[in-house]
């Protein structure tokens, strides 16, 4: 094929081989992902992505080789034209502008149908929790044991809109160097400062004005005890009113109700320690402001202090990514029957096992074998040979709800992350219900615990006090503490206890 003179250079040639050996393994992996390895996302960053890029790379080598040549042949004086020539009367020209038309239109196709795929990959939950898979295996295997494991990342990290598409997008190129130069926190630090609003991502599925029900949880706990003793908590949770037509006037959600406006300002980027808050009748205009009395702030600091309006998300803060507490993933192992309770001890052991900190995944699951045979051998020998089986199901649930939960590579654990919707293990509701946050009019945020939920049973097995209708039961303590429950916030003890 005759070309023009000016193609004939290393650059351009180099571009040409670049570029045809970058489409050839486009159609190879092309073939391969879609025949052999069909739901291999890393192969479709290769195919739609890298190979692109450098496919992108090799045809921008072409015309430099091109305009480098001509710009030697001008000055040896071999060429007067300081411009190309188009001349169509010479097959040269004609075949250059075939190759130029052809190759466009190509181009053009092959491009479409990788920015699309390109994009339906960046969009996919696998590229969010394996790409980086030691930064992001906490998110991941949290996120695959949640009640959103069919809701895609991006439905609420993104969201609809091309705005905050390429905002994510903005942001992932800070992420990607900061893997690649090892700049990411161990954990990675939360809350994310700039997460979308919860009524532009939660509120397209959970349409505040629809909670309407209340609902019944019942918990079950065990006991560090021989037995392993179960201790039943049923709670009736206020989510709405008593009377559903009343909506969310009254309950948990009235906090998020339309009519209502909460705002505050905290002392500490996790939000645990909220000083300030302010409520606003919408409707009304009432006014109040509750301030705590106990840890008390300045005007000045106040003022420095950024305001937050209270969402969805200051109580669900971990909707996707819970991290559940040794004492609670033990309990729902034990319940699930993936742990039996036939052996002695089975909650110290596991405590006892748990209550310690380990380097790698890996070291933890080498001790959690160790612990619990060495444990059993030496407290309860007779039992090893007969109880191997029961002795080997203690190890595999042990370490599975460590593996779900713990992650020591990332510093990753419940402490690390605390969940707020609740008042346990973290402060949580009692951020501000403590009794403490008082408006110069003398009213107060209450603590009592009948404001969010009812016991309607307690106790164990044998022994379960059951309510009246319309009368709840005083909480009882599984271990007998007197009224320390009473003056006390639940998170002093139990945060400890893990």
């Amino acid at each position: 094929m005759n070309l023009p003179k000016s193609t004939k250079n290393l650059i351009t040639i180099a571009g040409v081989i670049i570029a045809l050996s970058s489409l050839a393994l486009i159609l190879l992996l092309f073939i391969v992902s879609n025949f052999i390895f069909t739901e291999n996302n890393f192969l479709g960053i290769f195919i739609y992505m890298v190979l692109p890029a450098l496919l992108m790379f090799g045809l921008f080598l072409i015309p430099i080789g091109m305009a480098r040549a001509k710009k030697q042949e001008r000055e040896s004086g071999t060429t007067d034209n300081q411009y190309p020539s188009w001349d169509f009367n010479k097959p040269s020209t004609r075949n250059a502008a075939a190759i130029f038309l052809v190759g466009t239109i190509l181009l053009a196709i092959l491009s479409s149908i990788g920015s699309f795929q390109a994009f339906h990959i960046t969009e996919s939950n696998e590229f969010c929790g394996k790409l980086c898979h030691v930064v992001m295996k906490p998110e991941y295997t949290a996120y695959q044991n949640s009640p959103h494991s069919r809701v895609s990342c991006v439905e609420c990290h993104v969201g609809s809109g091309a705005g905050w598409y390429v905002r994510s997008k903005m942001t992932g190129l800070y992420q990607v160097y900061a893997v690649i130069m090892n700049k990411i926190p161990h954990p990675i630090t939360t809350p994310i400062s700039n997460l979308r609003p919860a009524m532009e991502t939660c509120e397209n599925c959970h349409w505040p004005q629809k909670f309407y029900d209340r609902k019944q949880k019942n918990k079950i706990s065990y006991l560090a005890d021989e037995t392993t003793s179960a201790w039943n908590l049923h709670l009736q949770m206020k989510t709405s009113a008593s009377n559903s037509a009343q909506g969310i006037a009254q309950g948990i959600h009235w906090h998020i109700n339309p009519d209502v406006k909460i705002e505050y300002k905290t002392i500490a980027a996790n939000r645990e320690k909220i000083p300030w808050v302010r409520y606003t009748n919408l409707k009304s205009g009432e006014v109040t402001i509750f301030e705590d009395t106990k840890e008390k702030t300045t005007p000045s600091q106040l003022d420095s202090m950024e305001m937050r309006k209270m969402d969805c998300i200051d109580c669900h803060n971990r909707p996707s990514h819970n991290y559940k507490n040794p004492q609670d993933f033990i309990d729902e192992l034990i319940t699930e029957g993936k742990i039996p309770r036939s052996l002695p001890d089975v909650k110290i052991v596991a405590m006892n096992i748990l209550n310690q900190d380990y380097a790698t995944t890996d070291s933890a699951m080498i001790e959690i074998d160790k612990q619990v045979k060495e444990y059993y051998t030496t407290m309860y020998p007779k039992l090893v040979e007969v109880n191997k089986k029961e002795i080997d199901q203690i190890i595999a649930g042990i370490k599975e709800g460590y593996s779900q939960n713990i992650f020591p590579e990332m510093g990753v654990k419940w402490s690390a992350h605390p969940n707020h919707l609740g008042h346990l293990e973290s402060v949580g509701c009692d951020r501000c219900h403590n009794d403490l946050h008082i408006s110069t009019g003398g009213k107060k945020i209450s603590r009592d615990c009948n404001l969010c939920h009812n016991i309607v049973a307690q106790g164990a097995d044998s022994t379960m006090e059951i309510a009246s209708s319309f009368k709840p039961l005083e909480f009882k303590h599984p271990v007998d503490i007197g009224d320390k429950w009473k003056t006390k916030l639940c998170s002093e003890c139990h945060s400890k206890l893990y």
